[in-house]
């Protein structure tokens, strides 16, 4: 599959909250983003599902179970009453979540998450993909070629953005520049070294960098992964 055909998966962060919640959130998250994203540790978070097939939910569950296993938090999937974590199966909507807690302050009952490419009909290497991806964005991680430890991937701009900015993600510009060129300052997130077998890494076709660099699909945790939220979540 080429670059241009790819579905990327998308964070969501302070910016694109209501002007309302921004407001009351911006010193809470400013310049601390992914630590003050952080669930408190033995937290119980509520989930449910707005929409969906039940065998499509079945296999959520199944992956996002895998992060639930190695974090010292509990992921409690209801049926009714008020969540943290509302998720919605939009097509045409990306595939999508909020950064951990921030979570809470979406009202209901919108949607924290969103799988827009996903259906019953979806094979389970890219049910594992996307899942796994969007449930560690909801455990606060970010894309991991945001790491400001990563040595610096050597972007053609250019040939990002013309991919991006057509089918079938249709990004604009603001989405590109946050979900591919920005960068977290060491004191603003916990990070390892880059990992590029993390579940959080994009895949990268060569034509996407200078230097002839690329990363394949990562559907797995990896063991930075698995040992990351461990730490972080004891």
């Amino acid at each position: 599959m080429s670059a241009n055909e790819q579905h990327y998966c998308s964070c969501l962060t302070i910016e694109d909250l209501a002007p309302e919640v921004r407001k009351v959130l911006q010193e809470q998250v400013r310049g601390v983003l992914l630590k003050s994203a952080k669930w408190p540790d033995r937290s119980i978070i509520k989930i449910r599902f707005l929409d969906g097939e039940p065998e499509l939910q079945r296999r959520v569950r199944k992956v996002a179970d895998e992060w639930d296993k190695l974090a010292n938090l509990t992921f409690s999937f209801v049926e009714h009453g008020p969540t943290d974590v509302r998720i919605a199966f939009k097509p045409g909507n990306g595939s999508w979540s909020y950064l951990g807690t921030m979570c809470k302050s979406i009202p209901e009952p919108q949607p924290t998450m969103n799988f827009g490419w996903l259906n019953t009909g979806t094979g389970d290497e890219e049910v594992r993909r996307v899942v796994l991806h969007e449930f560690g964005h909801m455990l606060g991680l970010t894309h991991e070629h945001m790491n400001p430890t990563g040595g610096g991937i050597q972007w053609n701009r250019d040939a990002v953005i013309r991919d991006l900015s057509g089918p079938p993600n249709n990004w604009d510009h603001d989405t590109i520049e946050r979900n591919m060129f920005q960068k977290y300052e060491a004191k603003q997130i916990v990070a390892t070294k880059l990992d590029r077998d993390s579940i959080m890494m994009y895949p990268i076709p060569k034509a996407w960098t200078l230097d002839g660099t690329e990363v394949g699909f990562n559907v797995n945790l990896s063991d930075t992964d698995k040992k990351f939220i461990k730490d972080n979540y004891r």
